[in-house]
């Protein structure tokens, strides 16, 4: 579905606006103010055919104005009408309008007639049109012996309304007894002229109440005619009515029901006429008889039928043209068709026309000495002719005034007083109508008057046309100047467009054309001017549109309407739904800039607009709202064309609401076997309402089918019809057929059970059948019930078998099925691997060797070869513990495997045993093997205590895994100076018994690292590190002490502190605009090539020394506060060298925060600084 979203907008001061507002102004021009001497003029008169009720008062409209104000007086059939004569009849005060009092005893057929007003004052007199006055009439049907219509079935039929005359004409419909309209259709439709007809007629067209109704709009009546009774005769029926009284022969001879070609039941012949006036609507019709019903196509011979104009009505027997002009005429041919020929009929139209204006005659306002006309230009078809009268007088037998000349269709005035002011009437008529209409002419001397109020504000849109009024009178007709503000210049050019009523048009305002104008009028006899203030306001936004929403069922939807408006205006802002009101629902909340609709339904589906009203402008956005939804079920399922193993199944889908159904899903239900359950049975696409479905014999079907959407799936349809199949061989033979013992003496052989529908038929059973493989013996078979499993005993030991089991029913067998191959029973297997060697091949690692068995010996499937081993004893220490075993199998027929994980410097022992489906076999005699020396683990601690100015005592534990003999310990150390330069290194070989040592002639006041690990003959283990600081010199100590008490001192430490706060908050704006640290910049100058936290080119991390490594590592660390390293500890960790989570890396990738000394791999020499290690240190930096 594609996104509808629409906007528009409107403004007061738009163009469409702009005009109506100026032509109002044109037309308020030409008014003469109500307190100046003018002719009568005629405002409001009755229409020219007055069709009145009779039994109402008749009220005859003639309203006028003028100055002084005119009188009323009426003709009658052109004859003075005394209304003082008639008590019946009055006159509205101050009016011309005449109410004839019906109600109290008048009849409204005495007063027909063809009425005229006249208006008359001092300077002229107007008339109306003549008004042709006419009670309407509803006369009764006449009475008529109606007989019933006995007609054969397929012949045409015409039922004939014949409506009683009435004024206006009736309108027609039929019904029957019940007041239901009678169905009407391609066969049988009612004509323009209330007829009924029947192309052909039916049995079912059978009825007695065939009722004409007419309709008396006027008077508000019905009027019916006698029904009327049609009885048709099938061709059975009358054969069989004609049986009882005629020969043989004649009832050969009564012809059955026959099919027609068309013949045109109205109108008859070839040709036809039709005259209509212009601007009328054109009814064309044509109505034909015959089988099958004839279609009915219109063309216009030698041109097109208008677009846009043209309508096909009563199942296109009737052609419409609306609005007709002269170039609609021309001949009309209806084509009537069916599939044996057609009928055709030529409508030749011709189009007249009464009376319309080119040029209708417009009041006439002169000062005395001017010059004017009046232009009457009408036309018609035939043309009409023009006559002139002077105040409701033909201006041949009119007074004369010698200012006024006559030709033809205008009357020319020149040099005209006072006394030529009159009211003029020009007729124009044809024989199809007459138009008249009043101009006068009035001549007055008036100095300019504005008649717009003075200092009116005028508001309007930016970017919009601003029009400002100065409606003028005057006579002679004023001049219009326009100023812009009290002293500026005339107004001209291209951005101002100036009209002949006054009217000041700025196209486009913008703000700038806010502001004062002044209109001035003059002419010979004054001048006058009038102000007006102009303001131009910002235009109202929806700068947030409602979008195109689609929503679920009961879901909850919101569309948003936020707008921006100049702030002078207040805008009101209105929600419609499909351009009407919302419903009144309180699930629709409107908020302040947005429409919600809780629980949406499906009758919320549709556009929702937002419109936003100031009192300039207007705007709106709408967006469409689709509700989506499951499908509703298919319905109306049908099965046809059932046969043995198909049938095809169609269906009508439901509606889809709004989300195109994506495919149908089938199910079936077997009421034979598995009542209440469906199963799957295939689908289709969602164009596709049919399907031939594949069947199974002895089937009881039920099928249903359920739509799916996008949303989801539709509840299922309800079940189709049952269909049973008839039942058959079975098709198909069990599945997963096996045969597997599970005794050594016994042969178990299973399949799979054909389901209920699979069987075909009933009396479902299964033929075992087996033999020895590779033997020359016979199929030994057993037929057993509906069951999955029979068990062949006395059996050998694991032999192969060939199995098969067939299907049978009540009507026989399924096809030959295949062969499978199975075993007996397995048993133990009988001997153990031999020959089993070991090969060692490093402390941890060894490879086992065995010899197969013999195959026969292993009385079963091979699953392979066990290998169990188990440690008997350490070698570096004399403790025997709980033996483990630990086995490892080797997959198949293997003769060799490899034992990981072992511990050097052990002994182990071993066996071999085969294994298949049924257990492991007897084990292969033990098998004893040493495994070498390997590097101990790291020692289990090293603590480091009493320290003294020259001396620390170090303690450490043995390995935890010796791995081998210990020949010795290996104690590196180095000291590390106050800025973290590493000094040189000390190795130091301790016998394997010692567990402490005392380090004597350290220096005083210093940091150390010690490195330490075991060895065994092969080589060093892991080793641990730890740091220790050698106390201070005393005097040393006090000195700082009393430095430290020293007012000097503490003022010089809280400047430095000062200046160290000042440097930080320095660094921190350096690093929020991305600039380095000075930690960055010393550890940039120092780097290290062999520690670097990042790899420059990949930004990856650098790669630290090997454990395997015995270089001293340049960088020394801190301990942490239980001065012990654990061996457990890792030795590659990037962390060790932080303070924890401490350590932080900065923007550019460098490190920041004291390097600690949780672990650290090897002693490392070079002179690399590093900060202050402890607060001692720090002091003595310092100093």
């Amino acid at each position: 579905m594609q996104p509808k979203i629409m906007m528009k907008k409107k403004s007061i001061s738009a163009s469409k606006a702009s005009l109506v507002l100026f032509l109002c102004q044109m037309i308020s021009a030409l008014d003469v103010p109500l307190d100046l001497s003018q002719p009568p003029t005629i405002t409001q008169q009755s229409p020219k055919d007055y069709i009145v009720d009779p039994r109402e008062n008749i009220v005859i409209q003639c309203e006028a104005k003028g100055k002084p104000p005119p009188s009323f007086s009426w003709t009658r059939n052109g004859t003075h009408f005394d209304i003082d004569k008639d008590a019946q009849v009055t006159m509205k005060p101050n009016s011309g309008t005449l109410v004839i009092n019906i109600m109290n005893g008048g009849k409204a057929e005495a007063y027909e007639g063809v009425y005229q007003c006249t208006a008359r004052n001092e300077r002229g007199a107007a008339i109306s049109n003549n008004i042709v006055i006419r009670p309407s009439r509803s006369p009764l049907w006449t009475k008529e012996k109606l007989e019933p219509n006995q007609v054969r079935e397929g012949d045409s039929l015409v039922l004939h309304c014949r409506p009683p005359v009435g004024l206006p004409p009736p309108i027609i419909f039929w019904m029957d007894n019940a007041f239901q309209r009678l169905p009407q259709s391609e066969r049988v439709s009612q004509g323009l002229n209330g007829d009924l007809y029947f192309s052909n007629v039916q049995p079912e067209d059978t009825r007695e109440d065939y009722i004409c109704y007419a309709r008396f709009n006027h008077t508000q009546t019905i009027q019916q005619k006698q029904p009327i009774s049609v009885k048709v005769f099938s061709m059975d029926s009358l054969n069989d009515t004609i049986a009882a009284n005629l020969s043989d022969t004649d009832i050969y001879g009564a012809r059955p029901v026959t099919e027609r070609q068309p013949v045109l039941l109205t109108p008859t012949g070839s040709t036809s006429t039709k005259v209509e006036l212009r601007g009328n609507v054109l009814l064309l019709e044509c109505i034909a008889a015959g089988l099958p019903t004839p279609v009915i196509r219109w063309i216009k011979e030698g041109g097109e039928l208008p677009a846009n104009r043209t309508f096909f009505e009563n199942f296109k027997k009737t052609l419409k043209i609306i609005d007709v002009s002269e170039a609609d005429s021309g001949n009309y041919k209806c084509i009537a068709r069916n599939t044996l020929g057609s009928a055709h009929h030529v409508i030749s139209v011709t189009v007249k026309a009464a009376p319309y204006w080119i040029t209708a005659p417009r009041n006439l306002v002169l000062s005395p000495g001017e010059d004017g006309t009046l232009i009457c230009r009408a036309n018609g078809n035939p043309k009409p002719s023009i006559s002139w009268l002077a105040n409701g007088v033909p201006i041949a037998i009119a007074p004369e005034d010698p200012s006024r000349k006559v030709d033809g269709d205008t009357i020319i005035f020149s040099q005209v007083q006072e006394r030529s002011s009159a009211v003029y009437q020009c007729n124009a008529s044809n024989e199809y109508g007459y138009l008249l209409a009043n101009a006068f002419v009035n001549v007055l001397a008036e100095p300019p008057r504005i008649l717009t109020p003075a200092n009116k504000l005028y508001q309007v849109i930016a970017d919009s046309p601003a029009l400002l009024d100065c409606a003028y009178f005057g006579s002679p007709k004023p001049e219009i100047e326009w100023f812009k503000g009290v002293k500026g210049s005339i107004l001209r050019g291209s951005e101002y467009i100036f009209h002949d009523n006054g009217t000041l048009e700025i196209p486009v305002a913008q703000k700038d054309s806010t502001g004062a104008y002044t209109c001035v009028a003059r002419n010979k006899l004054g001048k006058i001017q009038n102000e007006v203030q102009l303001e131009i306001k910002d235009p109202t936004v929806i700068i947030k549109q409602p979008e195109y929403k689609v929503i679920q069922r009961y879901g909850q939807v919101s569309f948003e309407c936020i707008i921006k408006h100049d702030s002078t205006l207040l805008p009101t802002v209105i929600w419609l739904k499909d351009n009407d009101e919302l419903p009144d629902d309180e699930r629709f909340l409107v908020g302040k800039d947005n429409l919600t609709i809780m629980n949406v339904t499906d009758k919320d589906d549709g556009t929702y607009t937002c419109i936003v009203n100031t009192t300039l402008d207007s705007v709106s956005a709408s967006a469409v709202l689709t509700v989506v939804a499951r499908p509703n079920p298919p319905f109306d399922l049908e099965l046809t064309g059932q046969l043995e193993r198909s049938v095809e199944l169609s269906w009508i889908p439901g509606d889809e609401n709004n989300s195109p159904i994506t495919n149908f899903v089938i199910e079936y239900e077997d009421g034979l076997h598995e009542p209440g359950v469906w199963h799957y049975q295939t689908e289709v696409p969602g164009t596709q309402t049919t399907v031939q479905l594949k069947l199974s014999p002895y089937v009881n079907y039920s099928f249903r089918v359920i739509a799916v959407n996008e949303i989801g799936r539709s509840q299922p349809s309800e079940p189709s019809e049952q269909y049973l199949t008839k039942s058959a061989n079975p098709d198909e033979n069990p599945s997963n057929v096996q045969g597997i013992g599970s005794e050594p003496d016994n042969l178990v052989i299973t399949w799979e059970s054909l389901k209920g529908f699979q069987s075909n038929g009933p009396g479902l059973q299964y033929k075992v059948s087996w033999r020895q493989k590779d033997v020359d013996d016979e199929w030994t078979s057993v037929i057993v019930a509906n069951v999955s499993k029979y068990i062949v005993s006395g059996t050998p030991t694991f032999v192969p078998y060939e199995i098969k089991v067939q299907a049978l029913n009540d009507l026989g067998y399924a096809p030959e099925p295949s062969e499978v191959i199975g075993h007996s029973g397995e048993d133990l297997p009988m001997v153990a691997p031999g020959n089993v060697q070991v090969h060692v091949i490093n402390s941890t690692l060894a490879k086992v060797h065995w010899d197969p068995v013999p195959l026969k010996t292993v009385r079963g499937h091979l699953q392979g070869y066990k290998v169990y081993y188990w440690k008997v004893q350490s070698l570096s220490r004399r403790s025997r513990r709980h033996v483990e075993k630990k086995i490892l199998t080797f997959r198949g027929n293997k003769t060799f495997g490899m034992l990981p994980g072992l511990e050097p410097y052990s002994t182990y022992k071993l066996n071999v045993r085969v294994a298949n489906g049924k257990g492991e076999g007897p084990a292969s005699p033990d098998k004893v093997f040493r495994t070498p020396e390997g590097v101990p683990s790291s020692p289990s601690f090293l603590k480091i205590t009493n320290p003294t100015l020259d001396s620390l005592t170090l303690e450490w534990g043995s390995p935890t895994h010796p791995n081998g003999v210990l020949t010795s310990y290996i104690l590196k150390f180095q000291p590390i100076n106050n800025t973290h330069e590493l000094g040189p290194l000390v190795e130091i070989r301790i016998p394997a018994n010692e567990s402490s040592l005392i380090l004597k002639n350290l220096n005083y006041s210093t940091r150390y690292k010690f490195y330490f690990n075991a060895q065994t003959s092969v080589g060093s283990g892991n080793q641990i590190t730890e740091e220790a600081v050698t106390i201070m010199d005393e005097a040393m100590a006090s000195r700082q002490v009393d430095i430290a008490t020293q007012g000097w001192f503490i003022g010089l430490m809280c400047a430095v502190a000062l200046l160290i706060l000042i440097l930080l908050i320095v660094c921190f704006i350096r690093r929020n605009k991305g600039g380095k640290y000075p930690v960055k910049e010393k550890e940039d100058a120092h780097a290290d090539p062999e520690i670097q936290p990042m790899k420059e080119d990949d930004g990856t991390f650098g790669e630290y020394s090997d454990a395997e490594d015995h270089k001293p590592l340049k960088k020394g660390s801190r301990t942490p506060s239980d001065r012990t390293v654990k061996k457990e500890d890792s030795d590659d960790s990037l962390v060790d060298y932080g303070e924890g989570v401490n350590g932080q890396f900065n923007e550019d990738g460098s490190f920041i925060g004291q390097y600690s000394g949780k672990k650290e791999k090897e002693p490392a020499e070079g002179n690399e600084s590093s900060e202050a290690p402890s607060p001692v240190n720090a002091m003595n930096s310092f100093v």
